[in-house]
Formats: C-alpha cells, sequence, structure tokens
C-alpha cells in the first residue's frame, strides 16, 4: 500500500468524469495542475464532453463501468502516472446514471452504481488511503415540505424506498451511509456533497432538464415546453460554482459533514423559460408538458455550513444563462445533430 505523502502533482480519480458535472470538474483540475484519471462508460455522459482535455498529457480516460471489478494499475496507458508508488491521493465519485426522460431504462444501472460501483470506489480508496467525495443530491431530503422550503444538513429527509424513482433516491442515502461505514470502519477521510439542481453549458439535450431544451427550441423558434407544470419551481447553482464548492470540501483539513451545495433562491421555471426567451429574442410560445417521475419539486437547500468553507454561489441567474446560451449558440449545429 502506498504511503500517502506529498506530491507535487495529486493522482485524481473521477468517476463519471465524462458527464455535465465531472467534465468541468476534470478541466479545472487539470488547470490546478493535477493529474486527471477519468473514468466514464457513457450511459448518460457524452464523450465530447472531455474531447479537448484528451490532448492534455496529465489526463487520462479510462472506459470503465464502475460496477464491474476493475484494476486501473492493469491498464498500460497510466503507467505515466505511476500508480504503483505514487497511488491515487483523491477520489470524486461522480458516477450515477442521470436521466429524466430515460429514467426508466437506467433504473438497474442506478441501483448498482449506488451499491457496487460505490464499494468499488471506496475500496480503491482504502487501498490508497486516498480521500474520497461523494457527489449526492438533495433528494435525500425528499420532496418539499409545504410550508417549509429550505433544509438544513441535521435534517432527515423522509424517502418513499418503494417509489418509481426510489432506486436514485434511496440509491444516494445508501451511498451515504457506505461512505460513512468506510470511515467508521476502515477510518477513511470522506467528504459528502448533497449537490441541488444544476445548469450550465454540457448539460444532457432532449433529456427533459428544462433549460438546455429551453434555449435550443428559443433558438430554433420552437415551443419550450415544461414538463414540470407551469407551478414547478426549484433551486438553480451555475456548474462553476457547484465545482468551486467540490474543491473546498475536498480541501478542508477535516470533514464537516454532509454538505449542502446549490441556490436557496426559489426559481419559477416559467419565469426561467420568459427570460429565456426574452434573451434570445425569440418567438417561441411556452406549452406545458408531460410530467416525469424524476422531475420532482425539491427542497431548497440551507448553505451556511458551505458558505463556512468560505463558498458562496456567484455566478447569478442571468449570467449563468447568459453563458449557457452563447455555449449554445456556438455549438448548435453539432448540439442539434446530437
Amino acid at each position: 500500500m502506498p504511503v500517502q505523502t506529498s506530491f507535487s502533482h495529486k493522482n485524481i480519480l473521477v468517476t463519471g468524469g465524462a458527464g455535465f458535472i465531472g467534465s468541468f470538474l476534470c478541466e479545472q483540475l487539470l488547470k490546478d495542475g493535477h493529474r486527471v484519471i477519468c473514468v466514464d462508460n457513457f450511459a448518460t455522459s457524452n464523450a465530447k464532453n472531455i474531447d479537448l482535455l484528451l490532448q492534455n498529457s496529465n489526463f487520462r480516460f479510462i472506459k470503465i463501468d464502475v460496477n464491474q471489478p476493475f484494476d486501473l494499475e492493469s491498464f498500460p496507458e497510466l503507467a505515466a502516472f505511476k500508480l504503483p508508488f505514487q497511488g491515487i491521493q483523491e477520489i470524486y465519485h461522480l458516477a450515477c446514471p442521470t436521466s429524466i426522460k430515460q429514467f426508466d431504462q437506467y433504473k438497474i444501472q442506478t441501483l448498482l452504481s449506488s451499491s457496487i460501483g460505490t464499494y468499488h470506489a471506496l475500496e480503491l480508496a482504502k487501498k490508497y488511503r486516498a480521500k474520497i467525495l461523494l457527489s449526492s443530491s438533495s433528494v435525500v431530503y425528499g420532496e418539499r415540505k409545504e410550508g417549509k422550503p429550505h433544509v438544513s444538513e441535521e435534517e432527515t429527509g423522509v424517502v418513499d424506498h418503494l417509489s418509481p424513482r426510489a432506486c436514485y433516491d434511496e440509491g444516494k442515502r445508501f451511498s451515504e451511509t457506505m461512505f460513512e461505514t468506510y470511515r467508521q470502519v476502515h477510518g477513511i477521510d470522506i467528504r459528502i456533497a448533497r449537490i441541488f439542481r444544476t445548469y450550465g453549458p454540457r448539460m444532457p439535450l432532449f433529456d427533459g432538464h428544462l433549460i438546455p431544451d429551453f434555449i435550443l427550441n428559443a433558438l430554433d423558434g420552437k415551443e419550450l415546453v415544461l414538463f414540470g407544470g407551469k407551478e414547478f419551481r426549484t433551486s438553480l447553482v451555475y456548474v462553476s460554482d457547484v465545482v468551486d464548492c467540490l474543491f473546498r470540501l475536498m480541501d478542508v483539513s477535516q470533514d464537516p459533514g454532509p454538505t449542502n451545495i446549490g441556490s436557496d433562491v426559489d426559481h419559477s421555471m416559467l419565469e426561467v423559460a420568459e427570460k429565456i426567451i426574452e434573451m434570445t429574442n425569440s418567438t417561441s410560445k411556452i406549452v406545458e408538458g408531460e410530467k416525469f417521475v424524476f422531475l420532482s419539486e425539491l427542497s431548497l437547500p440551507r448553505i451556511d455550513k458551505a458558505k463556512e468553507l468560505g463558498w458562496f454561489p456567484l455566478i447569478r441567474l442571468e449570467d449563468g444563462l447568459a453563458r449557457t446560451i452563447e455555449y449554445m449558440k456556438a455549438n448548435k449545429i453539432l448540439l442539434s445533430s446530437l
């Protein structure tokens, strides 16, 4: 077992690194001078998210299903990272299918990712004595409570473990339990990030994620479909703010416990759709669509604990939408073909 010591360049593993948040995380880690091992199976992610990163000599992509056993030291492309000597210093565990429209298709994979996949990630942390962070979710708190929209980390959520979306909701709760148990039994240095609804460039298209579909349809003059209904409200945090808080949570000297990462502002998605139409000078109309199981009205985060890390969401909704619109304008032909 490698002795955990200080290296000028950390070896950092990101599971689910080709996903929406994962790709931004990998990109920033490289900018900070680290060596990044990105693993993904492209179930709900996209290879184009990491195309530019493949040119970086400190980046390696390995196509792996984390639900299957794997040995990183057996991959010759990782020889330059000297894993038998240096090991891995940090693990960001983000691997888990996330699809709104195709949720039923990935139910078993979701179930396994939150159990067997998490087990494989934790075993790597145990092997290398690596610090490990779990990308958990606001779903652990259950649905928004009437008259009490905000939740703090000390509150215990109520989740129907037999519901149609339980494989994800209860799966995230079980992943947190696994992390805490490995801390208790093996002394692993863990971090648990409860991430609330996030938006920005590279979000999956035509999958019910509202904002990217709003923008693309507005640019084409098509109808903007509100799948959650016109009363749907949610927390919205820009992806770069999420990545910044993940770094702060990983870097803090002692585990602060589960930490909410998100915006505590309640946004009406009808008003967001109207804003996108205005910002794109579109003639599109807004219509209501079907309500998907995976698109539910969740609680808003209390972010006092994240603020203690020196974090606060800096990107205003208008600015985040503008960045996302510019990205989608620049890549409209490619995105439309996808």
